[in-house]
């Protein structure tokens, strides 16, 4: 196996992203950004309109969870055609629910902008969708008489940090093709249990942004006061200038 992460390189990849939680990417933090802008009061000089209420999304091909799930796809789809017999019914359940959750990130991402309700549902759908896929896997080891391996496992730990490290992304296609079985299951487990694990961190920072920054209901209601506070503003400004002109025009008559 291929998964060797005796380069220094590779180990400066694995401790930069101990943490799960700090990998849900910089367009969710722009996100959050964009969002926590619209309660920001305009300055009383600022000759722009105010901000659009909608927050820029779509970049969910950036998002660690994203590529995650992706990657489980992909293995998934070689494992299927290459350790189930064909017609097996098995084959279209565990390939779909690995679509299912990688679509359903990149749809709950496109949604935020105009749903948090579209976004938190199609999110907890993706979990839904790794948690039937793992069921699958599981299932496969067990039947067969193989061993899932555990944190005591010998080779846990090595497989364990190879999944979390980018060295993945680079080669888990050609990593697949020299695994048997027992190996390529018990990667995607490891896989599947830190994507969960990242989509259960994101429905938590989902909810706490809607219930301190709201829907798009209220991001419209906001946006315009805001408009309508900027237009007062600009009036308040022009009619002050006009005085102040008709003001020196009588001083110099």
């Amino acid at each position: 196996m291929k998964y060797d992460n005796s380069n220094p390189n590779n180990q400066n990849n694995l401790s930069n992203q101990s943490n799960l939680n700090h990998q849900n990417n910089q367009s969710n933090l722009n996100h959050q950004n964009n969002l926590s802008n619209l309660n920001t009061p305009m300055p009383p000089n600022d000759q722009n309109p105010p901000r659009t209420f909608l927050p820029q999304h779509g970049h969910y091909r950036q998002l660690r969870v994203y590529q995650v799930t992706e990657i489980i796809y992909d293995i998934t789809f070689y494992f299927t055609q290459h350790y189930l017999q064909r017609g097996d019914r098995t084959t279209d359940q565990m390939v779909q629910a690995a679509r299912s959750g990688k679509q359903n990130i990149a749809e709950g991402n496109q949604a935020a902008a105009t749903s948090s309700e579209t976004e938190i549902k199609l999110t907890n759908v993706a979990k839904a969708s790794l948690e039937e896929l793992l069921d699958d896997y599981e299932d496969y080891l067990r039947v067969r008489h193989l061993p899932q391996w555990g944190n005591l496992h010998p080779r846990y730990e090595k497989m364990r940090q190879y999944a979390r490290s980018e060295q993945i992304k680079k080669d888990y296609a050609q990593v697949v093709q020299k695994m048997n079985d027992e190996e390529i299951a018990n990667l995607c487990i490891t896989l599947i249990h830190q994507a969960m694990y990242m989509l259960h961190k994101l429905l938590i920072t989902m909810q706490n942004r809607f219930v301190t920054e709201g829907g798009i209901k209220e991001r419209m209601f906001q946006a315009r006061v805001n408009y309508r506070n900027w237009q007062n503003h600009q009036n308040s400004q022009n009619n002050q200038n006009t005085q102040k002109n008709q003001n020196t025009q009588k001083n110099q008559n």
